[in-house]
């Protein structure tokens, strides 16, 4: 009878079993599913012509009589310009460490308008203050950076208050002038890291300019941001680890490299004349494990009934995630940085990724259009993985065609 009853339970047991059983790849559509269903759905595609705040940046005043020649030791591009005289609108630059990894990348804007207040209001002289532009979790650590290392230097360090000043981009794919005041377009910056991405405005407080164009959202400027791969902040650009150029700084005209002496310049000209940059950042395009390959580099948003592949989207994937090979093994191809929806950064290996040629080489050689690599992440039992493709933007690959 015990025999009897013992069969029965365990027979009772293996029906249980089987009817609970979840096959492992919709045990993990489960975890998407329920994963994604707190996090908001990505934002719309960006329109093609508006102007957003960039609560993200914030502005540092450098002002006093030394500060042209300070800034000119300190940032990897140009105080002056390329005639020798002082800047009216703002370039890109970026502070290096001493062994020329990236400590924050910047903008510097002529503070004609005295918005730094303080020393900066009461000075007239040209070139003698400036607004840096920096990101808005690093500004601090910034201002400290610059008080630390201006020694005896005759100028004045204060980090603004976010409502004493507003960075704006803006931006009109179709080529029309952002505004018709001259006065505005005359201390307008066009943004010289890559063609077409727009302009850069400082206001005071949080007035926005008087432009020609409807506002939106900064998520719209980060989008166009990650399809021109222009990565920002240190969020994307990993503080003191990354070199210039495998942040595309080289072709972002965000180094000058017939300037003088700045911090960490040895490693930066070391690495244009000898160095090889294998590894750069670069747009990339996630996509489910079970779709094919695509062919161009998309924004969509609505794709799926559930935000992103599988109801995953690319905010949720941790940053530093390593890229591996699917169904291979072998060195990471790169590591996954930020993103939205379905695109972002990552750094990549180029001969692995793509079919860029790296000088000194007459092929990629170990590059295969028909590989895919794959973000893995998460616990073993709930592991969550998506595909990447990453793309080589026009800008980039003309300048590294033109580097051969």
């Amino acid at each position: 009878m015990n025999g009897i009853t013992r069969n029965a339970t365990l027979a009772a047991r293996k029906q249980l079993s089987a009817a609970s059983f979840v096959c492992r790849t919709c045990r993990q559509q489960q975890q998407r599913r329920q994963y994604s269903s707190n996090i908001p759905p990505p934002p719309p595609a960006p329109p093609a012509a508006g102007y957003a705040a960039l609560p993200s940046r914030r502005l540092i005043s450098v002002a006093g009589p030394d500060a042209a020649k300070f800034l000119q030791g300190v940032i990897t591009g140009n105080i002056a310009s390329k005639e020798a005289r002082a800047r009216q609108t703002g370039f890109y630059a970026a502070f290096l460490n001493a062994t020329g990894r990236v400590l924050h990348d910047v903008f510097v804007y002529p503070d004609i308008a005295g918005l730094g207040g303080g020393v900066a209001a009461e000075s007239e002289q040209a070139g003698t203050r400036f607004l840096i532009e920096v990101d808005a979790n690093e500004a601090e650590r910034l201002a400290k950076h610059i008080k630390r290392y201006k020694l005896r230097a005759k100028l004045n360090v204060r980090l603004l208050a976010a409502d004493e000043a507003t960075v704006w981009h803006a931006w009109d794919d179709g080529g029309k002038p952002i505004t018709t005041d001259a006065a505005l377009l005359s201390t307008t910056t066009k943004d010289p890291r890559t063609p077409g991405l727009g302009y850069r405005l400082v206001q005071g407080k949080d007035t926005p300019p008087p432009l020609d164009l409807d506002a939106t959202t900064e998520d719209s400027y980060t989008i166009r941001r990650y399809m021109q791969g222009v990565a920002e902040g240190q969020d994307e650009i990993i503080r003191e680890h990354a070199l210039p150029q495998e942040t595309n700084m080289d072709y972002m005209n965000g180094i000058d490299y017939h300037k003088g002496c700045y911090v960490g310049q040895e490693l930066t000209i070391r690495t244009k004349h000898r160095g090889v940059v294998r590894k750069r950042i670069l747009p990339c395009m996630i996509y489910d494990v079970d779709r094919a390959i695509p062919q161009t580099l998309q924004y969509r948003p609505e794709q799926d009934a559930n935000h992103g592949p599988e109801g995953l989207p690319a905010e949720t994937i941790p940053r530093e995630t390593s890229i591996g090979r699917s169904g291979k093994r072998g060195r990471s191809a790169g590591k996954w940085l930020k993103g939205i929806g379905n695109v972002g950064l990552g750094l990549c290996r180029l001969e692995i990724m793509t079919d860029v040629v790296l000088p000194g080489e007459t092929a990629a050689s170990t590059f295969d259009p028909a590989s895919e690599f794959l973000l893995q992440w998460g616990e073993e039992d709930k592991n969550n993985a998506v595909k990447i493709k990453a793309f080589v933007p026009e800008w980039l690959r003309n300048g590294l065609a033109s580097a051969q």
